[in-house]
């Protein structure tokens, strides 16, 4: 018979320390400034579903649980962090001493906060009869792929999934400790002050520690764990050097067109299927994301451009090369992230003329375009003409452009066309 190696590590008293010292530790934690999704959370709160909450490694994930946790109460929760490596060799057939331990030393309890689940094989066994017994759990994992399999097979119908992104501009205005201005009474000054905000988000970033702690290295830090632990350790890879140039490649260049194929070549990557497997280990670590072609051909879809888009623009800044500032595809980035906290359901699109639009939503049939400025003849008759050739092809009731001041609604094509400035539109969305 194999000896269980977290037994065979730990001492019943080492495990009792390690679980008093963690919840003690989770307790006392800074709570922060309170995010958005807390209050998606607390609809979810009185059902019987497990609350699944994913995201990018130091995005707030278990500053959020203790938000939660404080909401809860003291006296009502176990708390578990299984990135302690105290846990190295624990086993899913450990979670019942684990559950008597806990027992034991907190009383009986109903409700389980577990950060980090998916590094134990078969968490979702423990946490399904547990559900069915009527406890409570909110979880939080780092990839996306882990946890939407082991969700889908095993916790179907038993949990709300939650997304966690970096700091929204709004978040990031209350980290500063910045008011939402009243755009009804904006003056001179207000504008050039939340421009500069906004400057300085696009440049830093919604990553709460980085924003924290400027002075350190945390992005790149944040970046290289992602490579080396999320990525590679756990598929196994040994092209590590192919990893980090595609990684790089895709970071220097935000809100890009990207071919699977030109990759391969340009980086000398062996194969496509390299590249679309290394692309989807980066997706599921939420490092970047890929946008699809809109079009009524699935096959066109899978074999066209995708648009790349990474997590943060702190991050892309902190890590890709740019000869010059980026703003404008910063910009676009930021605008994406927005949208994909709120769908999945975007694309790009490519006018029969071949005008880009930045982003349609089939669902609203709406498209948004993203322009740094209108002030330039050439830019603005680009961005009208993208809108008016769209309405050719595909259905679109209302059309936003995205730039840096707002005007008066306008007609295109028989399409109402709204022009709002970024900043606005990120804080109202």
């Amino acid at each position: 018979m194999n000896e269980n190696p977290w037994k065979t590590r730990w001492t019943q008293e080492h495990i009792r320390a390690m679980l008093l010292e963690q919840f003690d530790t989770f307790w006392k934690k800074d709570t922060g400034i309170e995010r958005s999704k807390i209050k998606e959370i607390e609809k979810a709160i009185p059902s019987p579903h497990a609350i699944v909450i994913s995201g990018l490694r130091r995005v707030g994930k278990s500053t959020l649980l203790s938000q939660v946790a404080h909401k809860l109460g003291k006296d009502l929760f176990y708390y578990l962090n299984f990135e302690d490596d105290r846990f190295s060799g624990f086993q899913s057939e450990d979670f019942n001493d684990l559950y008597q331990l806990l027992v034991e030393i907190f009383g009986e309890r109903t409700v389980f906060i577990m950060d980090e689940i998916q590094n134990i094989n078969g968490w979702e066994h423990f946490v399904r009869r547990f559900i069915e017994k009527g406890f409570k759990f909110f979880i939080t994992g780092s990839n996306a792929s882990l946890l939407s399999k082991e969700l889908g097979t095993r916790l179907t119908g038993r949990y709300i999934p939650i997304e966690l992104f970096p700091f929204s501009f709004s978040e990031f205005l209350l980290f500063r400790s910045e008011m939402v201005p009243d755009f009804q009474r904006m003056t001179t000054i207000d504008w050039a002050h939340l421009n500069t905000n906004l400057s300085a988000y696009l440049i830093s970033g919604g990553i709460p520690d980085a924003l924290k702690y400027p002075e350190l290295p945390l992005l790149r830090s944040l970046y290289d764990d992602v490579l080396y632990r999320d990525i590679a350790s756990r598929y196994r890879l040994e092209a590590i050097t192919a990893l980090k140039e595609l990684a790089y490649f895709l970071m220097s260049h935000p809100a890009s067109l990207i071919s699977f194929n030109k990759l391969k070549e340009q980086l000398r990557l062996g194969s496509v299927n390299t590249v679309s497997s290394y692309i989807e280990y980066m997706e599921n670590s939420w490092l970047i994301f890929t946008l699809n072609l809109y079009s009524y051909s699935v096959k066109r879809q899978q074999i066209a451009p995708k648009k790349v888009f990474g997590i943060d623009t702190g991050l892309i800044n902190s890590v890709g090369f740019h000869f010059s500032p980026n703003t404008g595809k910063l910009l676009e980035n930021l605008v994406f992230l927005t949208l994909r906290q709120h769908t999945n359901d975007v694309y790009y699109y490519v006018t029969p003329a071949g005008f880009e639009v930045d982003f349609y939503l089939p669902s609203q049939r709406k498209i948004i375009q993203v322009s740094q400025r209108l002030a330039n003849s050439q830019t603005r008759e680009r961005e009208f003409r993208a809108i008016e050739d769209a309405t050719k092809e595909i259905p679109i009731e209302s059309a936003l452009i995205l730039s840096d001041i707002s005007e008066k609604e306008v007609q295109v094509a028989g399409i109402p066309v709204k022009v709002q400035s970024i900043p606005e539109w990120l804080v109202s969305f």
